[in-house]
């Protein structure tokens, strides 16, 4: 009988590795997908370390097509099965679209869409059978356009729009599906994303720590949507307010 594992992806660095260490302290057995084996090692050893069971590490470049098929014949080698799944693994671009590698953006699609829709609807079976569930990481760049970054905050309002429905249509099966969506966090990705380290007011950043937890809250509790922060949440709502749309109770969408 396969062993049943939280698999979280892009859990080398950042948002990532503090949900990964969140998701041990409560007792979840981990499987932690990224690119540098490294940094993945670093990360487990430190749950280890801690008192946690041992993470399972899976290097690999999620962007590839083959990837999540890869991804889960690994996972049935290893005699393991996903309970829940985080996905993490995405990255941005700073510039205008048509000044932009063409390449680069459609890489990042293939990353932060499509891979993120694969391993969410791969394993709806072991999730049901486990009442588990599923957490997307989006942005609160989900909210809005983002000239300058128009690629990334497309694929961040997809996150958002497709989990929000998954909720809904996954809900009758018992699995749980929530959607995280930060605001400014102090991790990488700014310097990924080619983003100046002062760029945000200091209101709207928060620890990847902070964001991890509030994250886990929100989905143990099965919400639909968490917004860490209330500047946050406020600067989410915005946009549906003045646009006439349906406002969502952020702090207790169910």
């Amino acid at each position: 009988m396969a062993k049943r594992v939280t698999l979280i992806t892009g859990a080398s660095a950042g948002i990532g590795a503090a949900l990964a260490r969140v998701f041990a302290a409560h007792g979840h057995e981990l499987v932690l997908v990224a690119r540098r084996k490294s940094e993945l090692d670093r990360v487990a050893d430190a749950i280890a370390a801690a008192g946690h069971a041992q993470p399972q590490v899976v290097p690999i470049d999620l962007g590839r097509h083959e990837a999540p098929a890869r991804l889960a014949a690994d996972l049935v080698t290893l005699g393991l099965e996903p309970e829940a799944v985080v996905n993490n693994a995405g990255y941005g671009l700073s510039g205008e679209a048509a000044a932009l590698d063409l390449a680069e953006q459609t890489a990042m699609i293939d990353l932060n869409v499509r891979t993120l829709t694969d391993l969410s609807l791969r394993w709806l079976d072991c999730l049901a059978r486990h009442h588990g569930g599923i957490l997307n990481v989006a942005s609160i760049a989900a909210f809005m356009p983002g000239p300058g970054m128009a690629v990334y905050h497309a694929t961040k309002a997809f996150i958002l729009s497709f989990s929000e429905a998954l909720h809904q249509e996954l809900r009758p099966r018992g699995v749980r599906v929530t959607v995280l969506c930060p605001g400014p966090v102090e991790t990488g990705f700014q310097a990924r994303a080619g983003l100046a380290a002062d760029r945000f007011p200091r209101t709207l950043v928060r620890t990847s720590g902070r964001v991890a937890e509030d994250g886990y809250d929100g989905f143990v509790r099965g919400r639909r949507l968490v917004v860490p922060g209330f500047a946050n949440q406020v600067a989410a709502l915005l946009p549906r307010f003045l646009s006439r749309e349906r406002i969502v109770t952020l702090s207790q969408a169910k």
